[in-house]
């Protein structure tokens, strides 16, 4: 009787270690679990921050000192507005706008990276500091100045409109109950929104489009600075720029984020030294002579100093 009272204790001694063993394993990997779990919560909370934090930004535009010691400016130019800014057969950035931005950068000592805008996006870079400087054919308005800051002018421009030679426009009225292609974000848009409400516009973010549509045949004509409609109806037969200029002549200007006067007055100090070696006529030589010809007189178009004559 008293081995069987004794192998009876020594089983249920045997079965009460057995579960609370059990239970102290559990409490351990469910603590480890949680751990765990808190664990890759934390991280992945820090990972949300960070990537937060890149795509975000402060927009804070970099001072000359910033650009020097980083050994490179970040300029936006148009990669499909020749001769002013265009990506040639080779894949190298040409025109205009982008051989005043290599000077700017040679004088500056450092390296230029290019980065291509449309029209409707060349305001939003300058502000959230994605560009230094916006050199991308940048019409010089009041309502533009309220948001970036213009440099001296170094082109002038009026608007012009190119259609086909067969059903040629030569006045506005032409255009009435028409179709007038447009770039969005630019001049000719505004102008003819505002003053010409009887016209129907075609809008379209890249000027590829602009004129693909207007070699479609699906609008009747297309407004832009005539500066470019006459490089392209000169390079594209049976299209002629029926109206030269329409609206208030303009200007062109380099453009830096608001408040960034640092870099603004050297820009401007540039233009004016520049003046002294006549850069914008070299560079009307180089980059639109080859494409006008005849057609344009630099001092109808080009701006030495920020001078307008």
């Amino acid at each position: 009787m008293k081995k069987a009272t004794k192998f009876l204790s020594l089983v249920l001694s045997l079965a009460l270690i057995t579960v609370l063993f059990a239970a102290c394993s559990t409490s351990n990997k469910a603590s480890s679990a949680s751990e765990a779990s808190e664990s890759k919560t934390t991280s992945s909370d820090s990972s949300a921050s960070d990537v937060s934090e890149v795509k975000t930004g402060n927009g804070t535009a970099r001072s000359l000192d910033e650009i020097k010691e980083s050994g490179k400016i970040v300029i936006g130019v148009f990669s499909d507005k020749a001769p002013f800014g265009y990506i040639d057969s080779q894949g190298e950035y040409q025109g205009y706008d982008v051989y005043f931005a290599r000077r700017i950068a040679k004088d500056l000592g450092v390296e230029v990276e290019f980065v291509s805008l449309e029209p409707s996006s060349r305001v939003e870079y300058l502000e959230t500091a994605k560009v230094d400087i916006v050199l991308a054919n940048f019409t010089v308005t009041a309502e533009r100045a309220e948001v970036v800051d213009f440099a001296l002018p170094y082109m002038k421009v009026a608007l012009g409109v190119v259609s086909p030679d067969n059903a040629l426009i030569t006045d506005v009225k032409d255009l009435e109950g028409k179709t007038l292609i447009v770039a969005k974000g630019t001049t000719a848009e505004t102008y003819f929104s505002e003053n010409h409400p009887e016209i129907n516009l075609l809008k379209f973010d890249q000027y590829t489009e602009t004129f693909n549509a207007l070699i479609d045949g699906r609008g009747d004509a297309f407004s832009t600075d005539n500066t470019e409609v006459l490089a392209w109806a000169l390079q594209n037969e049976g299209y002629t720029v029926g109206i030269e200029s329409i609206g208030n002549p303009d200007t062109i200007a380099a453009a830096v984020q608001k408040g960034n006067t640092e870099l603004l007055n050297w820009i401007n100090d540039e233009i004016k030294t520049l003046a002294d070696e006549q850069f914008f006529h070299k560079n009307f030589e180089e980059t639109l002579a080859p494409v006008y010809g005849d057609a344009v007189l630099p001092e109808n178009l080009v701006v030495e100093g920020g001078v307008i004559e």
